[in-house]
This record gives structure tokens, C-alpha cells and sequence, in this order.
């Protein structure tokens, strides 16, 4: 998404005292600092042939340039963070992996029960993961009653 232009696009849309949010949740599960994150991470560097580090919008850097596109927008811009742990099974682990590798990344339906298997034998034999999770909200609002 160009988060500049449809922040642009946007704000002529929305009535005055309207807006926007842009809820980020949580650091990926490849960067977070825990033993099966940084098995995690070895795993994928391995599977993709690079150092997985893409953040998904949820990094400080991210943050500021989405605040910035929003007041060049015209939007009054706040900001509201709140953290919490999710426990996560394989299987969401799993799933979290998938959705967030690009289409032309996944493994091919065919190769998804070896990657499974590798990846379980990457993060260990747990059954749970603990996720802190960072959720960090921006909200923009058209100026007006």
C-alpha cells in the first residue's frame, strides 16, 4: 500500500471530525527476542536465502513516516500504544509465517508439510509460544466540528 497517497486520497472523503487508523500489531515473529524467535529467524534465512528483516510497518521508523504522511494530509494526528503476551500454538505459528511471506515466497502447496516439519524442528517440540505484542495506533482526524 502507498500509505502517502491514500492518506492523500482519503481526506477528502471523510467529514470533518472524521478519520483514520493505522493499528500496527506487534513486532513479526521472526524478530522478536526469544530463543524460538531467533530460531525462527535462522529457519527462514535458511528457507529464503536472506536474513528475514522486513518489520511490516510496525518499527519506530515506520511509525514516524506514518505520522508524517498523515499531517501532510491534513489530519490532526494521536497516538495510542498497548502491549500484551499471546500464546501461540504450532499451528498459529505456523499460520503467521505464511501470511506474512510474500506469494511468491510461500512454499508450494506441495512442499508446505516439509516445511512444517522443518520449522518444527527449528523452533523445538513446545506446544506454545508466548508473543509479547506491541500494538501501536495512529489516528488521524480531519480538522472540524
Amino acid at each position: 500500500m502507498t500509505y502517502e497517497e491514500l492518506f492523500r486520497s482519503a481526506g477528502p472523503l471523510i467529514r470533518p471530525g472524521g478519520g483514520v487508523a493505522v493499528v500496527t500489531n506487534g513486532t513479526p515473529l521472526w524478530l522478536q527476542e526469544s530463543d524460538w524467535s531467533r530460531s525462527l529467524r535462522e529457519f527462514l534465512a535458511c528457507w529464503l536465502g536472506t536474513e528475514p528483516a522486513a518489520a511490516c510497518g510496525t518499527d519506530q521508523h515506520s511509525q514516524e513516516r506514518y505520522q508524517h504522511a498523515l499531517t501532510m494530509a491534513g489530519f490532526e494526528v494521536s497516538s495510542a500504544a498497548f502491549d500484551y503476551a499471546a500464546e501461540l500454538t504450532f499451528d498459529q505459528l505456523a499460520g503467521g509465517i505464511y501470511s506474512a511471506l510474500p506469494v511468491d515466497r510461500l512454499p508450494a502447496p506441495d512442499q508446505r508439510p516439509a516445511f512444517a516439519e522443518q520449522l518444527r524442528r527449528a523452533v523445538g517440540p513446545r506446544e506454545r509460544f508466548t508473543e509479547p505484542v506491541h500494538v501501536a495506533i495512529l489516528t488521524g482526524r480531519i480538522p472540524g466540528s
